[in-house]
């Protein structure tokens, strides 16, 4: 006797679905990965970016995406001045030396106190000390700078006189 035909008893033949072999899901697998990972940005786009056909005027150039805020930030983390705008310090004013005319700076040494103080003790024959002989040496050179300035000579009238008696005892004499 023959044998019915499975599936013929009034069902109609159902085709099963193929199961994909592990090779195949390896494949789909890589392919999804590869869709997947060329999403976003090109390479360089950040540093290169794209300028748009559409907005080439003269007047409208395309800012910088790179360059931030100007805002300056404190570097200090306090509560109470993190929101106080940033205050810039305040230099003193430099003291500029009052420039003396060569009359009022000469009369300021004639008459400084170091000077003459110095002078006694040379004069009584102590030795001064290193500083002291060095202050005092530019001091009487400042002093005679300014004479000659002024057109001081104390050694020419000395001079002077003494010359016109030399004259007069030579023609004396002779």
């Amino acid at each position: 006797m023959k044998q019915p035909v499975r599936g013929a008893s009034g069902k109609p033949a159902t085709s099963k679905t193929k199961r994909k072999s592990r090779e195949e899901l390896n494949e789909a697998a890589r392919d999804r990965k590869r869709d997947k990972k060329h999403r976003g940005n090109a390479s360089g786009s950040r540093a290169n970016p794209a300028v748009s056909a559409g907005k080439s005027g003269q007047g409208n150039k395309a800012k910088d995406p790179r360059i931030g805020s100007k805002k300056p930030i404190p570097l200090i983390a306090d509560g109470a001045t993190s929101s106080a705008p940033v205050k810039k310090a305040v230099k003193p004013p430099v003291e500029k030396k009052v420039r003396l005319s060569p009359e009022e700076e000469l009369a300021q040494l004639e008459n400084s106190e170091r000077l003459d103080a110095l002078l006694d003790r040379m004069e009584n024959g102590e030795t001064l000390s290193a500083e002291e002989q060095a202050w005092l040496d530019e001091t009487l050179d400042r002093i005679d700078e300014l004479m000659e300035q002024l057109g001081i000579d104390m050694d020419d009238e000395a001079e002077d006189e003494q010359a016109e008696e030399d004259m007069y005892r030579l023609l004396k004499g002779n």
